[in-house]
């Protein structure tokens, strides 16, 4: 009997040896210490009914953290830390270039060195074709490199850039269906996703008409007609409201003085052939300022107001800082639109290598703060912008970046950061809405 106790007793003992050990394993294999333990203990043991609770809500609230933690990348969110878009600031925007990716070829970035018209000096200068990506036709080089303007993430970029800059509007270079300027390709088929580009982040469009071939009125009221049915039900399209509080779409006329003001007329005046007044087609057209002269036309013209484009400091009457308070004044006094156009700077010699007279210095943002100066104290309804990316003349407030290429070093923004222009911009939109609610009040 005793011998039989003393082997129960030693069996309760290994009995209890063997469940310390396995209750010491199954602690050392916790889903807290160990990724393999823990699927092992899932298998081995089912867990009560609170664990299941509590593992259904860990599991679902994982999902919920991660969309959390997306949340702010979110274009929603991204909207929210960018300055609001001021509508009264219109940037000139080109969307003339491509690359093999998108267009199968170099577009506008393989530009020709255009020759002097005076064959005795452009025999002094080189003479040829860019050949990108390394040499391109501008003397700065984009951040973004030698884009094709229907690359959806290019135009997403330059959208986020565009209002960064508290830019409202962009200013569509355009020419009608199936023409094009003499470097590039057509491009009214781009207008859609430009129009849903600029719309995804609260930017408005206006086409900036170009000189295309036969322009006259009566083909000018054509294709204002197609801009307006094609385009004009899209809410990124631009419309100006009038002193009489009607909202109308505003076009820029470019090179509005090759035709004559008796011509313009017959589109803009009430009683002319192939007016455009009182009409579904109506509109705000701005004109081009260049030569003094030039005012009476444009009034006697009909357009409903002018704009200066170049942004070269004393270049022409229009372009020259201190006519713009005279300007203004004739506007004012003749009910018409005033749009003085400042731009950052001026070079385009990499396509016009003899025209270095026209160079105006950047000088590190200076001269871009002192045209914005001088436009806002002009007091005009609009301020625009040449431009965001005309790279050809270097006016642009698109990012550029420093390369060098061979002999070939690209002007950049140094010292300052690849978006100190969209910064300036972005202070001077914001000066200029206070400063326009000022007048106002």
């Amino acid at each position: 009997m005793a011998r039989f106790r003393r082997k129960s007793c030693c069996a309760l003992i290994a009995l209890a040896l063997v469940v310390f050990i396995i209750t010491v394993i199954l602690k050392s294999l916790s889903p807290e210490d160990n990724n393999f333990g823990s699927q092992f203990a899932l298998r081995l043991i089912s867990p009560p009914r609170e664990m299941e609770k509590d593992t259904k809500v860990a599991v679902s609230a994982k999902p919920a953290q991660m969309i959390q933690g997306e949340k702010p990348d979110s274009l929603e969110n991204k909207m929210q830390d960018l300055p609001e878009p001021n509508y009264n600031v219109h940037a000139f925007y080109y969307v003339w270039y491509g690359n093999p990716q998108f267009d199968g070829k170099y577009v506008h970035w393989d530009h020709q060195l255009l020759p002097h018209w005076d064959p005795k000096v452009a025999s002094g200068y080189p003479t040829g074709q860019h050949q990108p990506p390394d040499d391109i036709g501008a003397n700065f080089y984009p951040a973004l490199g030698p884009y094709s303007s229907r690359d959806p993430s290019v135009l997403e970029e330059h959208m986020r850039q565009l209002r960064t800059a508290a830019v409202g509007v962009l200013a569509v270079s355009w020419y009608p269906r199936s023409m094009n300027d003499d470097n590039g390709e057509e491009i009214d088929n781009l207008l859609p996703l430009i129009l849903d580009a600029a719309d995804k982040y609260q930017l408005k469009v206006v086409f900036h008409i170009e000189p295309y071939k036969g322009r006259d009125d009566a083909n000018m009221r054509e294709n204002i007609k197609y801009i307006v049915e094609r385009y004009g039900n899209h809410p990124a399209f631009y419309r100006y409201k009038t002193s009489t509080g009607k909202f109308l779409p505003l076009y820029y006329v470019y090179d509005s003085y090759l035709q004559t003001p008796d011509v313009w007329a017959e589109l803009l005046k009430p009683n002319g052939i192939s007016t455009i007044r009182d009409t579904p087609y109506d509109g705000i057209f701005i004109a081009l300022l260049v030569e003094e002269k030039h005012k009476k036309d444009i009034q006697t013209a009909g357009f409903d107001g002018l704009y200066t484009y170049f942004a070269t400091n004393g270049f022409t009457y229009g372009s020259s800082h201190h006519n713009w308070r005279s300007i203004k004044t004739f506007c004012d006094y003749n009910d018409l639109v005033f749009i003085p156009s400042i731009g950052p700077g001026y070079i385009d010699t990499s396509i016009r290598p003899w025209n270095s007279q026209n160079t105006r210095n950047r000088i590190n943002g200076k001269y871009y703060e002192n045209a914005f100066n001088a436009a806002v104290e002009a007091r005009p309804q609009i301020i625009s912008i040449t431009s965001f990316n005309e790279w050809h003349e270097g006016t642009q407030i698109e990012k550029a970046i420093p390369k060098t290429w061979g002999k070939t070093v690209y002007l950049d923004y140094l010292p300052h950061k690849p978006t100190v222009y969209l910064e300036l911009t972005q202070k001077w939109a914001k000066k200029f809405s206070e400063e326009q609610k000022k007048w106002l009040a």
